[in-house]
This record gives C-alpha cells, structure tokens and sequence, in this order.
C-alpha cells in the first residue's frame, strides 16, 4: 500500500471522528455531574439510565413500534411535500410564463408559519395521519421550491450561450447544463427540508397523536418520567443527525463531478 493511500485512510478515520468529539464530550461531563450529585438525577437522568430505559422499551417492543411510526410519517411527507415543491421550483425556474402565474401565489403561502396551520389542519383533517403526514408535507414543501427555482434561475448565462452554440436542443440544455448547474443548490434544499421535516414532525406528534415518538415524550410527561422524555430528544437529535449524513452523502455521490 502506497504512502498516499495510507494518509487517505487515516484523513478519512479522522473526519469520521472529529465531529463526534464534542457530542461524547458533552455525554461523558453529564454523566460526570449526575454522577457525583451536581444535578438530581430526578432532575435530569444520567446518560446510563436514559440508556438502560431505551433498552427496557426496545425490549417491550413500545420503541421500535413508535421510531417506526414517526419514520413512516416523516418518510411520506418529505417524498409528498418535497416532491411537490421540487417540481414547482423546477418548473417555474424553467418557464417566465408558470414564473408569472404561480411564483406570487407560492411566495405568499411559504410567508405563513405552516405550524399556524394546526388548528385549521385539525378542523379540516382530523388528528389522524392524513393531518400529520400534510403538515410535515408543507413544511418541507417550501424548502425545496425556494432552492430549486433559486438553484435553476442562478445558472451562469454564459454556460447556456455555450450550450446552444454546441447545438444543444432544449431537453439536453436541461440534462446536462441546467440541471447539474443547479443540483448543489437544490441538494442544499434537501438537507434543509430534512431538518424542517423533524421540527413539524415534533409539534405534530405532540397535538392529539396516539403514536410516535413525540407521543412517547407527551406521555412520560404526565407521568414525570424524564428518562423517557430525555430518551426521545437523543432519538430526534440522532434521527436528524442521520438525516444530515444522507444529505452529506448525496453532495459527494452527485457532486463528484465538481472535483
């Protein structure tokens, strides 16, 4: 093995490790302070017990049954809403004409807080999943329409000029000079609408659910149980971290090209 190779190793093990110095930092002083009596464990449960608590509801089957419940309701809405939006930015990015109908009317929902649309939501929908499922939908919709029109309406002109005087037609001016053109930026939208997708995930799951994690943490509140509502923040934080290092991954797949 080259010496090349063996610095590629060791530069990728430590890229891996460095953003995880500070979260097993944080884990290791909390435990420090419950430990030896700076904060009431009632007050707030040490790093083993929130551990020894999720084992216990892994065990009993009542976790995996709820992660799985929030997965599915995150899953469908970010497909939904971030399909939808996609395709809005990517048509009226394209188009002056759907840009003069649409963009105004968009531009004016996106200005309201979607989660203020909870009551109406509830009126209209329920508290079933359809409500849930919509509200992560909307959330995440804007996100991707404000990143992938900005992503199609920001390529350099002069890379167009150049592809038509290479003849390109216009389905090929989009699949190979617009589209990777703007890819970055919408990708940018993608990691954005993952994180807006947790935030109304959580507020959902917390108004009238029966299910899910957020429900989990509703429940342990009334029963003052804080490893359990402790236990559910670590999920929505390792569930968002995760999210974030798809995200990452789909920059260096479909990015590679800018190297």
């Amino acid at each position: 093995m080259s010496d090349a190779s063996v610095l590629n190793k060791k530069k990728f093990s430590l890229q891996g490790i460095i953003p995880w110095i500070i979260p097993l930092a944080i884990i290791l002083f909390w435990q420090l302070v419950v430990s030896i009596g700076w904060v009431s464990s009632s007050v707030l449960p040490s790093p083993l017990e929130v551990l020894k608590d999720g084992i216990d509801l892994t065990i009993k089957g009542e976790l995996p049954q709820n992660m799985s419940i929030s997965l599915y309701r995150a899953t469908v809405g970010f497909v939904i809403g971030g399909g939808i939006g996609f395709v809005l930015g990517f048509i009226n990015g394209l188009s002056k004409v759907a840009r003069l109908t649409f963009d105004s009317t968009v531009q004016m929902l996106r200005n309201i807080p979607h989660l203020a649309l909870i009551p109406l939501v509830i009126l209209l929908m329920g508290i079933g999943e359809p409500a849930k499922i919509f509200l992560v939908a909307i959330g995440c919709m804007f996100p991707m329409y404000i990143n992938t029109y900005h992503g199609i309406t920001s390529v350099d002109h002069k890379i167009i000029e150049m592809g038509k005087a290479y003849g390109l037609n216009r389905s090929a001016m989009i699949r190979k000079i617009i589209f990777p053109a703007a890819l970055p930026t919408i990708l940018m939208g993608v990691r954005y609408a993952l994180g807006v997708m947790w935030t109304t995930l959580i507020v959902a799951e917390t108004i009238s659910a029966s299910s899910g994690i957020g429900y989990m943490s509703t429940n342990a509140e009334q029963f003052m149980d804080m490893k359990t509502i402790v236990l559910c923040i670590l999920i929505y934080a390792l569930l968002g971290k995760l999210s974030d290092f798809i995200a990452k991954n789909l920059e260096i797949i479909f990015l590679d090209w800018r190297g």
